[in-house]
């Protein structure tokens, strides 16, 4: 075979002139974006990059996550439920891609963590603003959070506005409230910037739904789409804790929180516990 063989001959359509088109790279804005991963270790050290790369590609991912959820909550506002979960479904295969990811950073080694971990002096992803605000968006509020970004007006302000708005799980309690299920109202006129608890007058209703899914199939659904959502978001929690774990240990978080041991008690944490309190009732 020559050179020529095994080369791909362009179709005579194809576009090379961008002097004054839009291109792949400037719509992407790639000269920005590649150049924003700038290792801070003197010497650079060449696992670096990875580590960067790994958290940067995490936010982006966040950021497409808290758009959906977002979306989801309006929708069900609005009475959408067919989009709602559109949207629900899409932030599941983003919840696969990013616990996924996890497989990547495991490749760092303790060894060549320790050779760089010291240049990230307090950074640490306990400070992602857009962890936050998932977690506020599905029921995980915590005003004292507020207090890591007195320093990022802007991290704050989303935050604080989340704190103050309805959950997803609010407005899909509203919205079975409007079909006619029997939502107490102590449910739907609830301070909705607490954390959400587990609400034991919420489990028949739930009961009722299960038991009938053939007559409330929608809905049995959304409620399925939610247990998803918790299930994959404790499945990325436990990937990081095991990431976490591989690489440092039981060491201390650079942010100062206990590492490990913090990121295992997060396992504990629930946005839809009566989703999963029903189970042990149905068939009861």
């Amino acid at each position: 075979m020559t050179a020529d063989e095994n080369t791909r001959a362009f179709d005579e359509g194809i576009v090379t002139d961008f002097a004054e088109r839009m291109s792949y790279g400037s719509y992407l804005a790639l000269d920005e974006l590649l150049a924003l991963q700038r290792p801070v270790s003197v010497p650079e050290h060449h696992d670096e990059l990875l580590f960067i790369i790994q958290h940067q590609t995490s936010e982006l991912w966040l950021k497409l996550m808290l758009h959906e959820l977002r979306s989801a909550r309006d929708n069900l506002r609005d009475d959408d439920l067919g989009t709602a979960l559109k949207r629900i479904a899409r932030v599941k295969h983003i919840q696969e891609t990013l616990t996924q990811q996890w497989s990547v950073l495991a490749t760092l080694t303790p060894t060549e963590y320790a050779e760089f971990r010291g240049f990230l002096a307090n950074s640490s992803g306990f400070q992602s603003h857009q962890y936050r605000a998932i977690e506020f968006i599905l029921g995980n509020k915590n005003e004292r959070m507020l207090a890591v970004f007195d320093a990022d007006p802007a991290a704050r302000a989303v935050l604080a506005a989340l704190l103050a708005e309805p959950t997803l799980y609010d407005e899909f309690l509203r919205y079975l409230a409007r079909a006619g299920f029997a939502i107490p109202a102590t449910v739907l006129e609830r301070d909705v910037s607490r954390a959400w608890v587990l609400q034991p007058e919420l489990v028949p209703v739930f009961r009722s739904i299960y038991e009938a899914a053939g007559e409330h199939w929608r809905v049995y659904e959304a409620c399925e789409e939610l247990v998803d959502l918790e299930d994959n978001f404790q499945f990325w929690r436990f990937r990081h804790l095991r990431t976490v774990q591989r690489t440092i240990g039981m060491k201390a978080g650079t942010g100062g929180s206990t590492g490990a041991g913090f990121l295992e008690r997060a396992l504990s944490l629930t946005f839809f516990p009566e989703l999963f309190a029903v189970r042990t009732e149905i068939g009861a």
